[in-house]
């Protein structure tokens, strides 16, 4: 049976009061570590395609959970006609083929299949109306699909990634917020300036972007709508506004100010705009996240001597801490289920590691190779981080699979990369 879907998609416009060009910082994929023995998947060029295949194959190698199959072996394949004894033969379990033709409208029809040669049955048969300006879109939205046809998992190949450019090479145009795909492809200029751009975290729906803006030289808060590039300036109180965060339903908003002299976590009914003191401690607190069923958050804190993250419990106002391995831990993202936080850990000396903490045990495993990594960010299926790290001279973003099969870059010929959010699904 062959399912039919219409993708009608928005484009995506973007501007902002304070941009002054469109500059699209593109960045550029490069894969440093590819999976091993991982089940062969062959994505057969689509018929009267040269866009949408690349994608999916693409897509799929840097899950992590597949290796593609579809080069150097003797095996083929075409709609309707997986070709099993071949495959089979060539120990490949799963075949993938489609085809394209373009609509009088100039829109395209998408058609593929995921065939799988063990059990000899198709998993998918399906059939996408596509607008030409979506083309991309199609093919991370069939990588999906097919991630989560073989996995259980929902696919993540169809998000968007935050992430600030700093390029001392343009001083008017020195920080920049953009979006892109996960795969650094389609990027989009938010804001441009010559100040700071800091912290840039996405609501829950992924229509607007809260960020940190030095531009009146004083740190203060604005929301951005995607769509519209209407903003509103929601922190500037005295001293310091940082670190914004999204309560699940979008209502509140979690960020962290020195109004009163210390650097506290403070939350923000976003109808009312009216504040509560979350902590009140002679240390410093903040970098607050959300707890997925918004019944708690993580923040970090020195308040034990060195930078530690705690939990906060909003029913009783008690805190606890959750690391104790090393003697910096900070910069906590929660897994979209809530069981595991990847923070910035440092084991020794000057090395900075991503590593990644079960909150149930408290197992704390060390992901990352490189030794300057910042600014981790579960993808929305909690299989991948996205984070800033440095290699020799280059500020760049990498992503890695929670079981360190998989890894790649994302940097820029135009400076540096830093501050990734990966936009929830």
């Amino acid at each position: 049976m062959i399912r039919k879907h219409v993708l009608c998609l928005s484009i995506l416009t973007v501007l902002s009061p304070v941009l002054a060009t469109q500059s699209y910082a593109q960045l550029h994929l490069e894969i440093t570590k590819a999976p091993e023995a991982a089940p062969k998947i062959a994505i057969i060029p689509f018929n009267n395609d040269q866009s949408i295949y690349p994608i999916v194959e693409s897509d799929l190698n840097r899950s992590g959970k597949f290796s593609s199959a579809s080069k150097n072996l003797p095996a083929n394949a075409s709609m309707n006609n997986p070709n099993t004894d071949a495959w089979k033969t060539a120990g490949v379990p799963y075949v993938v083929t489609g085809t394209v033709k373009t609509t009088e409208s100039g829109a395209f029809e998408v058609h593929y299949q995921l065939y799988d040669i063990e059990k000899q049955q198709y998993l998918l048969n399906e059939l996408l109306t596509v607008p030409a300006s979506r083309i991309r879109q199609a093919g991370h939205m069939i990588s999906d699909a097919i991630y989560q046809a073989l996995t259980g998992i929902a696919g993540d190949f169809s998000g968007r990634i935050a992430y600030v450019l700093r390029n001392p090479a343009t001083p008017e145009q020195r920080y920049t917020l953009q979006i892109a795909d996960t795969d650094g492809e389609q990027p989009k200029t938010i804001l441009t300036s010559r100040d700071p751009i800091l912290s840039p975290a996405w609501t829950p729906d992924a229509k607007k972007i809260a960020y940190v803006s030095f531009e009146t030289k004083r740190p203060a808060i604005y929301l951005q709508d995607l769509a519209s590039g209407q903003r509103e300036k929601l922190a500037s109180f005295r001293g310091l506004n940082g670190a914004p965060s999204f309560s699940p339903d979008g209502k509140s908003m979690l960020f962290t100010a020195s109004m009163h002299g210390n650097p506290e976590i403070y939350q923000m009914n976003l109808e009312t705009r009216v504040l509560q003191r979350m902590t009140n401690d002679t240390a410093i607190d903040t970098e607050a996240r959300y707890a997925p069923d918004g019944k708690s958050f993580i923040f970090t804190s020195d308040r034990g001597g060195s930078p530690q993250i705690y939990s906060y419990n909003l029913s009783d106002a008690s805190s606890k801490r959750l690391t104790f391995r090393g003697a910096f831990n900070a910069r906590g993202s929660l897994s979209a289920d809530g069981k595991k936080i990847a923070l910035v850990h440092r084991p020794s000396g000057s090395n900075y590691k991503v590593a990644i903490q079960d909150i149930n045990t408290g197992i704390t495993n060390i992901l990352t190779p490189t030794s300057l990594d910042e600014s981790p960010s579960f993808s929305p299926n909690g299989q991948m981080v996205v984070y800033a790290t440095r290699e020799g001279n280059r500020g760049l973003l990498a992503i890695m699979s929670l079981d360190g099969r998989f890894r790649m870059n994302l940097p820029s010929e135009q400076g540096e990369v830093r501050e990734p959010a990966w936009a929830p699904q």
